[in-house]
């Protein structure tokens, strides 16, 4: 891939006699957290319930309305319009798409692209995203007969690793022309905010755990914060389906169906769409506690995901991005 971003300067210490929190305290902190979460889960449902069904006004995302039912019509119009918008991004921003000949340059570029063999699957495993249920779905899946509609042109690997970086060239030039390749996307911000609940972090407050985040850089920070285009590689990886957060179950069932697999009635049950809810109401809140210096760091952090996916009703996109500012 292409250069990467200068790491932002680390801002000076929170004061070199400041004690951690202690651990009582971060845990008070997100169960004061979880139960603001429960409730607006409880309010997100009433609102949905009384919510009359919208129409999708052909945006990148469809709504995650209980009313709305995405037709595979759409979903493959919203599909296009994502790719489209990827590829010009990778076309401004000048992003790698050459395959390393180096197995240690392959791993360092590669390290949280994974395939299933059996299925014939290659996704970007990213925590918070979706791809926990995409695990769940793909078990399902394994533990049946999988009879496929058309004999394959090419011979089935069937190994147990995953991680994409330790087969060879060959191997992965062949699964990149075969295997159907998806992508999971979600807000970054979301991201962050799912990732502080579930205590990945030292931090005993939002605003702290951010300066964590934004400490920590683009070289040393953790997957579960690194931004998407970084980890994913979507302008190596000719990705099949770019599968937004929020919309899981009618979006993977129609992927199912386009693999030639039935994918209804093995699909896990998903909360994604009420917990979106739910992160909408939780956003404004935890966003509300950044000091300005915090936000702009953070949009500028994430820029290349604002840039890439449509995120445009993200906390993160009320800063412009523009290929400059890609390129700093």
């Amino acid at each position: 891939m292409g250069g990467s971003p200068t790491p932002f300067p680390r801002p000076s210490p929170l004061g070199s006699a400041q004690r951690p929190a202690h651990p009582e305290m971060r845990f008070h902190s997100r169960l004061g957290l979880s139960a603001a979460l429960a409730l607006a889960a409880l309010l997100s449902w009433r609102l949905l319930l009384q919510t009359p069904a919208r129409r999708h006004t052909g945006d990148l995302s469809p709504k995650a309305d209980g009313g709305f039912t995405l037709t595979l019509d759409t979903f493959l119009h919203i599909q296009q319009l994502r790719k489209k918008r990827l590829r010009a991004f990778c076309s401004r921003a000048g992003k790698a798409a050459t395959l390393p000949s180096s197995r240690y340059e392959r791993a360092s570029l590669l390290p949280s692209l994974r395939v299933n063999t059996k299925l014939d699957f290659l996704y970007c495993q990213v925590p918070s995203t979706g791809v926990e249920e995409w695990h769940q779905l793909l078990e399902k899946l394994e533990e049946g007969s999988v009879t496929w509609p058309v004999p394959l042109p090419y011979p089935r690997l069937h190994t147990k690793e995953t991680r994409l970086s330790k087969f060879n060239q060959t191997e992965i030039k062949a699964m990149l022309g075969s295997y159907t390749k998806v992508l999971f996307v979600r807000d970054p911000f979301h991201r962050l905010i799912s990732t502080f609940l579930q205590g990945m972090g030292i931090s005993s407050s939002f605003s702290s755990f951010i300066q964590e985040v934004l400490d920590s850089g683009m070289h040393n920070g953790s997957v579960a914060w690194e931004p998407l285009v970084s980890l994913c590689r979507p302008c190596l990886i000719q990705y099949d389906y770019v599968v937004m957060f929020g919309f899981l179950r009618q979006e993977l069932g129609h992927l199912l169906h386009r693999a030639g697999l039935l994918g209804g009635s093995l699909l896990p049950e998903l909360t994604d769409s009420q917990v979106q809810w739910t992160y909408r109401w939780l956003s404004e809140q935890m966003f509300s506690e950044l000091s300005a210096q915090q936000k702009k760091q953070l949009t500028h952090f994430y820029r290349w995901d604002l840039a890439a996916f449509p995120f445009s009703n993200s906390f993160l996109s009320d800063h412009t991005s523009t290929v400059e500012t890609w390129e700093k």
